[in-house]
């Protein structure tokens, strides 16, 4: 029998409502381990309630949570119980102390006796966040497409929603959804299988196209949104899987070729230069700037494939380019020459407000979810500066990232908690570059990571619920229905 992947808590025993204060037997000077770690985190004042549970034995578990500046809320729960806070009473508590913090007292009854833990902190921060986060829900497979999906969730609540699932097209895999600066009303989604096409949304109409010229070496994969909404930006890649002998390294995902073209939705036309096909580079992962009137992407030496796989090295790169004519810059300039020191730039990103570019470094390639030592990297479009943010850093792979349409918040993928699985997590950044600890998307049920066997990949602030004719684009996948894009020469 096929296990179905979206967990549903099958056991909560917290309960909740006004219950008189524990009087501990004894007091300890320090925090309660948690699972997950919501000590010291900033949130904003419309995520959901931060359930959480003690990484202990314990027979009962109390919680106080109180507002520095009013309010409180007051959980009980039994054996092994999780934290399980009423939403109604956690939204208005985090209404009535936006800019403030809440302090949460724990106390745990163990041996019969009950232990008070010293009170952390969560901090309510001013700066709102966007409606929610699109990603995709993949299991740990790397020759076949297992059950698949791309997925919506609320931040202010726990509904998480399909959007389009791969069962609609067997056989199909379901990858690398982008949204215009989280705007729900553009979308670009890759479809790679028998029903091989590209989804574009706009203005409610949904398309398949065929993005495969005499012109290109390749379908198109990687995009990001002009902020305009009339171009897409496309790396187009001939990837291959190479697999390690090692225990502590499983895959790799490498490009054989790779050039980087924009696409005009107005014309149907795919436009490029000969700075972004060289047959000499890799060029991959494009990003737009917030003005429209810049082009980044990661570019390495071409390399033999797979034989020298591991010596590949992306720099972090730019181009001008003109939104009235479509036209290129003639100069490409190196942001980042990561490849000078043995590193690799994949994944740039820049904040909507033009100020930061974020990216993900590691040792070669560009594949860095599956890279142990990728991290996050921070480069300051103002004064050039790039610093790595150990703020949110861990020992595990920390890898793909997006900012929310305000650029006060970032949302990013690690493998932290088990080396394994990919989970979000979510941190907050101010206008001078300060970065909160960041934390991990609260669940219902903290028990829902240990047993989810998918991991979440791509994750993507929007502003709105995403809406999408999942029947009509199966449709149009299975008819064969696509409209062909058309090359320029340059």
């Amino acid at each position: 029998m096929r296990r179905y992947f979206i967990y549903i808590p099958l056991f909560l025993s917290s309960l909740t409502g006004c219950r008189e204060a524990v009087i501990p037997e004894e007091t300890r000077d320090e925090p309660p381990a948690i699972f997950p770690d919501y000590a010291g985190v900033t949130v904003p004042s419309t995520i959901a309630p931060l359930n959480f549970r003690a990484e202990a034995e314990y027979s009962r578990i109390d919680a106080l949570i109180e507002g520095s500046r009013t309010g409180k809320v007051h959980v009980r729960g039994g054996r092994q119980a999780a934290v399980d806070i009423p939403q109604g009473r956690w939204k208005q508590l985090l209404e009535d102390n936006v800019g403030g913090e809440l302090n949460v007292t724990v106390s745990l009854k163990q041996s019969g006796r009950w232990i008070q833990y010293r009170p952390f902190t969560v901090h309510v921060s001013a700066y709102p966040i966007d409606y929610g986060l699109v990603y995709r829900l993949i299991p740990p497979a790397y020759e076949v497409y297992g059950k698949m999906g791309i997925y919506e969730r609320e931040l202010s609540g726990f509904k998480q929603a399909p959007l389009i699932e791969n069962t609609l097209m067997p056989g199909n895999c379901v990858n690398c959804h982008s949204f215009r600066q989280g705007s729900p009303e553009r979308m670009s989604l890759h479809i790679r299988g028998p029903y091989s096409s590209t989804l574009l949304t706009s203005g409610g109409e949904a398309n398949l196209y065929d993005t495969k010229t005499d012109q290109t070496i390749a379908n198109c994969v990687y995009p990001y949104w002009h902020p305009s909404g009339k171009y897409i930006a496309y790396s187009i890649n001939e990837t291959r899987q190479v697999f390690h002998e090692r225990r502590d390294k499983r895959i790799e995902v490498v490009d054989a070729r790779s050039d980087i073209a924009v696409y005009d939705t107005e014309a149907n036309e795919l436009l490029s230069s000969a700075q972004l096909t060289r047959q000499d580079a890799f060029e991959t992962f494009p990003a737009f700037s917030p003005d429209g009137l810049t082009l980044y992407f990661c570019s390495a030496a071409a390399r033999t494939i797979p034989a020298e796989y591991s010596d590949v090295r992306y720099d972090l790169c730019s181009i001008a380019f003109d939104p009235a004519s479509g036209a290129f810059g003639s100069a490409v300039d190196t942001l980042v020459r990561a490849a000078a020191v043995g590193k690799s730039v994949s994944f740039p990103r820049p904040s909507y407000d033009g100020r930061y570019l974020m990216y993900t470094l590691s040792d070669y390639g560009n594949f860095s979810i599956w890279h142990k030592e990728s991290d996050l990297w921070l480069l300051d479009l103002q004064t050039n500066e790039a610093r790595e943010l150990s703020e949110v850093n861990s020992d595990d792979v920390d890898s793909y990232h997006s900012w929310s349409s305000n650029s006060r918040w970032f949302v990013f993928s690690s493998r932290r908690t088990d080396g394994l699985y990919t989970r979000p997590y979510i941190a907050s950044i101010d206008e001078a570059g300060n970065v909160t600890k960041p934390f991990m998307l609260p669940q219902r049920d903290p028990d829902f990571y240990d047993a989810s066997l998918y991991s979440f990949n791509i994750p993507e602030f929007v502003t709105g619920e995403v809406k999408l004719d999942a029947g009509g684009i199966e449709n149009k996948a299975r008819t064969g229905e696509r409209i062909q894009m058309r090359y320029r020469d340059k």
